[in-house]
């Protein structure tokens, strides 16, 4: 009888610890769960947005970023120092040589304004055109275009491998004067038709205000150069033979700027040959004029 009296108070000590932890553990939940809810539907909208910006990451292709969560996420983060405004143009620098460039008046006369609106541009790396695409006809057109370039220029030009965009096919200076990544004047992108090249600011100056591109989010000079020349732009997928001809001339002013050379047997001493340097770029200069806050261009 001791024995089962001296018993029975230790069966309750052992069972309140018990009961103590279930409702312990209840109020808890009761807590938790409201909290948890709102955290989860709170952050619904975000893990969704991330999603479905991921998935337009992928859909741009492959480019100079990899295609993975972790090159998303590098984007993301470069998106932060993105130019605002890809139409306004860049300065050009006071001590830059010579401050005019190939588009010179007379050139540009065969550069006329491209009809119609802007087409929608979205990325970085990838950078790309997603509406009035070129045809995969029009892309056969200006990578024969590129091609003939370097054949009739083959002791100044070479194609390989774009250096930008890690894939595909780049036009490149032998002894460029200007840098880029590894003396690349060009590269085409078979997705969508467009093209991205560097230009002196005085030439992409006049490719902005004729509508025919816009500068890269990241060519802002700077810091920025790491990934891109100041005067990277993009220049939109041409939609025909005239379009193709204008492209070109494009493409030739990029030749001149990277090689320092003018094509089609024009004399050496007919056009200057440019000095300025990528960290020349960047140094303080004049500004040019602004061609419209809504960047929007019509026939």
């Amino acid at each position: 009888m001791a024995s089962l009296a001296h018993s029975t108070p230790m069966a309750a000590h052992e069972h309140v610890p018990s009961s103590y932890t279930h409702v312990l553990y209840t109020c808890y939940a009761q807590l938790l769960n409201p909290i948890l809810l709102s955290a989860l539907t709170l952050l619904a909208p975000l893990f969704y947005f991330v999603y479905q910006d991921y998935a337009s990451f992928l859909n741009l292709g492959p480019g100079g970023t990899p295609s993975t969560f972790l090159g998303y996420l590098r984007i993301t983060f470069l998106r932060l120092f993105a130019l605002r405004n890809p139409y306004i143009p860049a300065l050009i620098p006071a001590v830059l040589r010579p401050q005019l460039g190939y588009l010179t008046p007379e050139r540009a006369t065969k550069l006329p304004k491209r009809a119609g609106t802007r087409p929608k541009v979205t990325g970085i790396a990838p950078h790309r055109q997603i509406t009035q695409k070129g045809t995969p006809a029009n892309f056969v057109e200006l990578s024969r275009a590129v091609r003939g370039l370097a054949a009739t220029h083959a002791t100044r030009l070479a194609l390989g491998t774009s250096c930008f965009e890690k894939h595909g096919t780049g036009l490149f200076s032998l002894n460029p004067v200007n840098r880029t990544c590894n003396g690349e004047i060009c590269h085409a992108h078979p997705s969508d038709g467009s093209l991205h090249l560097t230009l002196h600011p005085a030439d992409a100056r006049v490719v902005l205000e004729k509508c025919w591109g816009e500068r890269h989010p990241l060519a802002r000079g700077g810091w920025c150069t790491r990934f891109v020349p100041s005067g990277f732009l993009m220049v939109y997928a041409p939609r025909d033979a005239e379009e193709l001809n204008a492209v070109t001339e494009i493409i030739k002013a990029a030749v001149w700027w990277v090689s320092g050379w003018a094509l089609e047997g024009e004399k050496s001493g007919e056009l200057a040959r440019p000095e300025g340097i990528v960290s020349g770029l960047d140094a303080p200069g004049k500004a040019l004029d602004s061609i419209g806050a809504c960047g929007i261009c019509v026939s």
